[in-house]
């Protein structure tokens, strides 16, 4: 399968290939098997009484895909809309999403030696969601477990268990 130009199979190293975002100085990395396309921004439609990281909806090729603003969500300090401000849409588990983000870096493999795991500290990131931190060279990548972060019930966007 390839995305972005890039072959999206796994390595026989098992090294996966990600996703790379900034959002405020920050970078995070996702996995691109979970990345169905890369839009620019467009100002989606409102939905009442949804939480503020919820910018609305679009309609995208027949499907309501609903928008989340993952600057508002992680409390970056600046949110700004501009022309490198783009929306990730996923394709996860059951549902379509897309995140807000401020830009796009690339796309990166990383072998498993590579990450580490994420130290316990209190964030606006639930821990669960994090697979570790990435590093190559002097960068170092958040990785997202996008899937799980989505599916959380604070996000808003799956009815709680019963």
């Amino acid at each position: 399968m390839t995305i972005l130009g890039k072959n999206t199979e796994n390595t026989a190293s098992g090294a996966r290939e990600y996703l790379t975002f900034r959002l405020g100085k920050e970078e995070y990395g996702i996995e691109i098997l979970k990345v169905q396309e890369i839009r620019g921004y467009e100002q989606p439609t409102r939905i009442a009484n949804a939480p503020e990281f919820i910018k609305g909806v679009v309609n995208l090729r027949g499907t309501i895909v609903p928008i989340v603003d993952m600057r508002v969500k992680f409390n970056c300090s600046e949110v700004e809309y501009n022309s490198f401000t783009v929306v990730i849409i996923l394709n996860l588990h059951k549902r379509v999403v897309g995140i807000v983000v401020d830009s796009v870096s690339d796309v990166m493999e990383l072998a498993p030696e590579s990450i580490r795991p994420a130290p316990d500290i209190e964030s606006s990131i639930d821990s669960a969601c994090i697979l570790g931190l990435g590093s190559v060279g002097e960068r170092m990548l958040i990785l997202l477990d996008i899937e799980k972060l989505m599916s959380n019930v604070d996000m808003g966007l799956v009815a709680p268990a019963e």
